[in-house]
């Protein structure tokens, strides 16, 4: 198996010992589930943005304006703001 070195700033070793020392497992275990994890969540990312280009593409879904997308969270922002105030 080939390693990789990898250098982490001693404040971010020192959370990853802690976290190790506190779940009982090797800090080398948790850094290489946590970059499993990562580049499973950016090939998810990516398997979403693909079909949401694809949908746009074929025209089975249609885009949103910015205007409209600010328009719909100031309302809903208002809206909340009114309930908390009621």
């Amino acid at each position: 198996m080939n390693l990789m070195e990898v250098h982490l700033t001693p404040e971010l070793e020192q959370k990853l010992n802690e976290l190790a020392a506190e779940s009982g497992r090797g800090a080398d275990e948790l850094v290489q589930d946590a970059v499993l994890g990562y580049f499973e969540e950016v090939r998810q990312t990516r398997e979403m943005l693909d079909r949401r280009y694809d949908e746009l593409k074929s025209g089975s879904v249609k885009p949103i304006s910015g205007d409209d997308v600010e328009t719909y969270f100031r309302e809903k922002s208002a809206a909340r703001r009114s309930q908390r105030s009621a």
